[in-house]
């Protein structure tokens, strides 16, 4: 059954807004007219790590929580922050306890951890795992509340965060998550078996360290899989509800740190779109294509920016639930003790589906994106612009040896009620799909990502 339709009216403007949870009725909603941009500082360059101490020590920092996880501990990007914060005559204490695909109990474990320690700073080494941990630990070391405060609703209370956080540098080891700019800490709730997150402006780490030569020894499916996280960012973003059909928040606090596609993000979007596409294959292909791995690791970052203020929306409100119910999936390569499904993969896997669904709703910003993938696009396939993007994307997946859909992965046709229950608490990232997506649609998107070709 389709949503009924409202309409809403801002400087003059009738918009139509589909509610599932309302009857047909007029209401007149006041739209916000202003988006902001947020962003971490970003320093990029090969050999940047180095630097670590002297900024530390230049905020006047003398003890430091160092976070990574037990894998990256004994290699080099993490000496080398140990051994820059040593000659600054910087404390560094190490946690090596992160969790690959954080839940609400390996942060409790980091929070505590920042809770007694009495750190003047924090530096994250590592994925985009890593740096949520990170993000948490602080906010809750500066402002101790009930886990669930912080949380995102409707799992949590979605309190704002109360005030300034202490220095956090973010210095990522993988090509994806573009964590290092962005106020999001995303983690699996255990007690729900789904993912949910903190988001607010307040988190974002005051410094991101991007570091080509710390990527050099990410394996190919962990490329791949941070990779395509990096172009469902873009593509997501680019194609998000755009800013302007949002209510108008009661104060500029409350303005969500996901807006929706607005003119700058859709410039750093884009772009990460057309790195992706000219680099991710080829760092995938070949450890040694320093550039391709620079390519991709600027990529990250510009779809951070992007994305960090635009938002994503259905494939990655969809991922939470397959993340977080995974069987007994374990990907080749990962150095974990645990199943799991990386989260770019648990995102591209349901992205064709989605984008197909999409289409319709802004073609032209779907056939563009195809055309920044390598489509070639003319008037006649803007009328299936979702259609085209999807065929791009399963092309892509293919050379990156993904799973063919859900399925490859352990799920079945029976799950879906379990996935979509998941995805309904998703609303921060659902609500700006430029299609609303009730509990039918999600239903016939998840059997669509079933088998991807």
């Amino acid at each position: 059954m389709p949503h009924p339709v409202v309409e809403t009216r801002h400087r003059g403007r009738i918009h139509p807004v589909a509610i599932p949870s309302l009857n047909p009725r007029l209401i007149w909603m006041q739209l916000d007219s202003a988006f902001e941009m947020a962003a971490s500082q970003i320093r990029f360059g090969t050999g940047v790590t180095r630097e670590v101490g002297m900024d530390i020590a230049d905020w006047g920092a003398k003890r430091v929580m160092v976070l990574t996880d037990a894998h990256l501990s004994a290699l080099d990007p993490v000496q080398t922050v140990l051994d820059a914060l040593a000659s600054e005559q910087v404390e560094g204490v190490l946690f090596n306890r992160v969790r690959v695909e954080p839940t609400d109990e390996s942060l409790m474990e980091a929070i505590r951890f920042a809770q007694e320690g009495g750190f003047d700073a924090y530096v994250a080494v590592g994925g985009g795992s890593t740096m949520d941990t990170a993000k948490a630990a602080n906010l809750y070391a500066c402002y101790p509340a009930d886990f669930l405060d912080y949380v995102n609703p409707p799992i949590g209370s979605g309190k704002p965060v109360p005030g300034p956080l202490k220095p956090l540098i973010a210095i990522p080891t993988t090509a994806g998550t573009g964590s290092e700019t962005t106020g999001v800490a995303i983690f699996d709730y255990l007690p729900m078996e789904a993912k949910t997150g903190i988001a607010h402006r307040r988190l974002k780490p005051t410094l991101g360290i991007v570091d080509p030569e710390n990527t050099r020894t990410l394996p190919p499916l962990a490329v791949a899989a941070t990779g395509l996280d990096v172009l469902c960012h873009a593509l997501e973003s680019f194609t998000a509800r755009p800013f302007d059909q949002r209510p108008l928040p009661e104060r500029p606090l409350l303005r969500p740190a996901y807006q929706g596609s607005n003119p700058i993000s859709d410039l750093w979007s884009r772009e990460a779109i057309c790195l992706g596409a000219k680099y991710l294959l080829r760092a995938y292909q070949d450890a040694e294509d320093f550039e391709a791995r620079r390519g991709m690791l600027l990529a990250a970052t510009y779809a951070g920016i992007g994305f960090g203020n635009a938002g994503v929306h259905l494939a990655h409100g969809m991922s939470y639930p397959v993340s977080g119910m995974v069987r007994d999936y374990r990907p080749e390569g990962y150095p974990i003790d645990h199943p799991l499904v990386p989260h770019g993969i648990s995102v591209i896997l349901n992205a064709p589906a989605v984008f197909r669904f999409t289409g319709p709703a802004c073609p032209d910003r779907h056939a563009a994106a195809a055309q920044a993938l390598g489509a070639t696009v003319d008037s006649a396939s803007k009328e299936s612009a979702g259609e085209v993007l999807a065929e791009q994307v399963v092309r892509l997946m293919q050379a990156l040896d993904v799973p063919n859909g859900l399925s490859a992965i352990g799920y079945r046709e029976e799950d879906i009620p379990t996935l979509v229950a998941g995805t309904l608490p998703q609303h921060r990232v659902t609500k700006i799909s430029p299609r609303p997506a009730g509990e039918d649609d999600l239903s016939a998107l998840f059997a669509d990502a079933m088998v991807a070709w």
